[in-house]
This record gives C-alpha cells, sequence and structure tokens, in this order.
C-alpha cells in the first residue's frame, strides 16, 4: 500500500499529475474514495487556506492546487455517486449578472469540491432566476454570489429578493463575496454572510450548514 500522505503533498504542492496518479494507484489499490477526501485533500487544501492567510502562499498557488486537487476528484466523484455517498452540502455558484469576472469564483468552487461539498457552478452573468432555478431544480442548500464591479453589486439584492419573491429564501443560506463587497453590505442587503478570499468561503459555507 502506497503512502498517501503523498497524495496531500501533491495538492498542497500543485502537482495535478502526481495526484492523479497517487489517487489512481489508491482506488485499484482498493483505498476508500470518501477517506481520500476527507483524509488527505480536505487537510491538504486547508492547509493551502491556512498558508494564503499566513502570505506564504499566493493567488497562483491557490490555483494549481486546486487544480491538483481537481485531478484527484475527477476520479474520486463518479465513485462517490455511484455508491451513493451524500455531499457534504451542495452550493449553486456564480457572478453576478453583469459581471464577467470568474478567477475569484472558480478558486472558491475548486476549494469547495476540495472541502466535499458539490458545486454547481453556474458560471458568470448569472441571473437572479438562474439562482432561484438552481435552488429549486438541484435543491442548492447555499447561493454563493460574487461581484468584481460595483455596478453589479445590486443584481446580489435583487437575487435574494428574487429568492423571497419564489418563496424559497428560508430554504437556503446566501453568501457573497468579490473585491468590493463588505460585510456592511452583506447585512444591508439581507444576506447570510461574507467573506473576504477563497479559503474564508469555504469555513463559511461549512459554518451557514453547521458542518464546522
Amino acid at each position: 500500500m502506497q503512502d498517501l500522505k503523498a497524495l496531500s503533498e501533491a495538492v498542497i504542492s500543485g502537482d495535478a499529475k502526481a495526484a492523479r496518479e497517487i489517487t489512481e494507484k489508491a482506488l485499484a489499490d482498493g483505498v476508500d474514495p470518501l477517506a481520500l477526501v476527507n483524509d488527505h485533500m480536505v487537510p491538504a487544501m486547508s492547509e493551502v487556506g491556512r498558508r494564503y492567510e499566513c502570505n506564504e502562499y499566493f493567488v497562483p498557488e491557490l490555483l494549481i492546487s486546486a487544480r491538483a486537487m481537481k485531478a484527484s476528484l475527477e476520479l474520486i466523484r463518479p465513485l462517490l455517486i455511484a455508491g451513493g455517498r451524500e455531499p457534504v452540502g451542495r452550493v449553486a455558484i456564480g457572478t453576478v449578472k453583469g459581471d464577467l469576472h470568474d478567477i475569484g469564483k472558480n478558486l472558491v468552487a475548486a476549494m469547495l469540491e476540495g472541502g466535499g461539498f458539490e458545486v454547481i457552478d453556474l458560471g458568470v452573468n448569472v441571473s437572479p432566476e438562474q439562482f432561484v432555478a438552481a435552488v429549486k431544480e438541484k435543491n442548492a442548500h447555499v447561493v454563493a454570489m460574487s461581484a468584481l464591479l460595483t455596478t453589479t453589486m445590486p443584481s446580489m439584492k435583487n437575487t435574494i429578493e428574487a429568492l423571497k419573491t419564489a418563496g424559497i429564501r428560508n430554504q437556503v443560506k446566501v453568501l457573497i463575496g468579490g473585491a468590493p463587497i463588505t460585510q456592511r453590505y452583506a447585512d444591508e442587503i439581507g444576506a447570510d454572510g461574507f467573506s473576504e478570499n477563497a479559503p474564508g468561503a469555504v469555513t463559511l459555507v461549512k459554518k451557514a450548514l453547521g458542518k464546522a
């Protein structure tokens, strides 16, 4: 049996090829796919987040670590689904209507996947109606919205209002983030939380769902 610490190291260092190869061999050896996620990949991404918060890592390092983690998840996810394993939670994430920036959104999505969440990535320029549909059709537990432009921030409020109109606001937690977003704005529009960065977003989602 191989030393699975190497999987954590591959994710932390951003070695996607090694991460995939180690995962492939571990699965062939009969290692529980959920154990690979919970015991190795989640702790690895937590360490990546810690390094980011301590300014040891920056956005490029976060992105390559997330890419390595996704290389492993591509092999693991189908097995978890086939085995009927439930994700920690479902998060519908997107950059709001009028905004086409996606680096921050992609980073949060990747780190959420690494944290065991099922991510419904709605992409960019996402309308309030699309977020509502994701909650209704995909049974999302969390709506996560990103905005980089101050001019698109009102779409976050519009989405919350659309969730209320649809009668499903109480079914989901609404979390927001992005360069111009503040806790004050989150409070003002009635969001359930705000995060300044991707690692913080993962912690925020877990707390919102009572998983922290």
